[in-house]
């Protein structure tokens, strides 16, 4: 075991009131450079499966070139499955025990993540920028078979910004080598959420494309506004 690794163990009941508290926690605790954090979530309970997206929150307000893992662990099923449907698990690992979480941190051919971050200015130049960086990105890192997907979520996250927040929206995107994460950040607290979709027709709303083009999506708080994100693989190419 790698005793530099951050064992946190958080319990109580997780809510809208405290979520802010908990993703500061999790920063805190990657400040003194640990090679990972592992967050036992165990005896956490949390009434609302939305409030699981905290852990997404803390994610986010990481500096991606400190490059601390973080990993859960949780050995109720339920919550794992919760943890799934919520979007945690696909940024963030899951595992059944605290010895699982360290061996798989420990393993020596664990991907290392790359990522990119820009802040676009608010305007509608920032759809077109926002696809250039995506393309030179993803051809950089010989991720250039999710491009095509690529595009159309940043495309999407971008317009949605600009639309609704009026606010300026700042970029992400990451890969590990098999799958790649696009987030847009913006300054407004009001959760990106799918329209029901329409009673006749095909909804083809940007969200609802999102839902269909990408692994999971998702809507997380920041402490200054919040990220809407989606996870791409191999089996969202187009």
């Amino acid at each position: 075991m790698d005793h530099s690794v951050a064992v946190l163990t958080v319990d109580g009941v997780l809510d809208k009131h405290n979520s802010a508290a908990l993703r500061d926690a999790i920063v805190r605790a990657t400040l003194g450079a640990p090679s990972a954090v592992v967050l036992d979530v165990t005896a956490l309970r949390v009434p609302a499966e939305s409030a699981w997206t905290a852990f997404i929150s803390a994610r986010w307000q990481l500096d991606p070139q400190a490059a601390v893992p973080i990993a859960l662990v949780c050995s109720h099923r339920a919550n794992r499955e919760a943890m799934k449907r919520s979007g945690v698990a696909g940024l963030i690992p899951v595992y059944s025990s605290e010895n699982g979480a360290m061996r798989a941190l420990g393993r020596p051919t664990r991907r290392a993540v790359r990522c990119a971050d820009a802040e676009l200015p608010a305007s509608l130049t920032s759809l077109r920028e926002s696809r250039r960086l995506v393309r030179e990105w993803l051809t950089a890192w010989s991720q250039t078979e999710l491009i095509p997907v690529a595009l159309v979520v940043v495309n999407v996250f971008v317009e949605n910004v600009l639309e609704h927040t009026g606010s300026v929206p700042v970029m992400r995107i990451e890969t590990d080598g098999t799958t790649a994460t696009i987030a847009v950040s913006d300054g407004s607290n009001a959760p990106a959420a799918r329209l029901p979709a329409p009673e006749e027709g095909i909804d083809v709303s940007g969200l609802a494309i999102v839902d269909a083009l990408s692994r999971a999506w998702g809507s997380a708080p920041t402490a200054s506004g919040k990220t809407v994100w989606a996870v791409i693989g191999p089996e969202n190419q187009l």
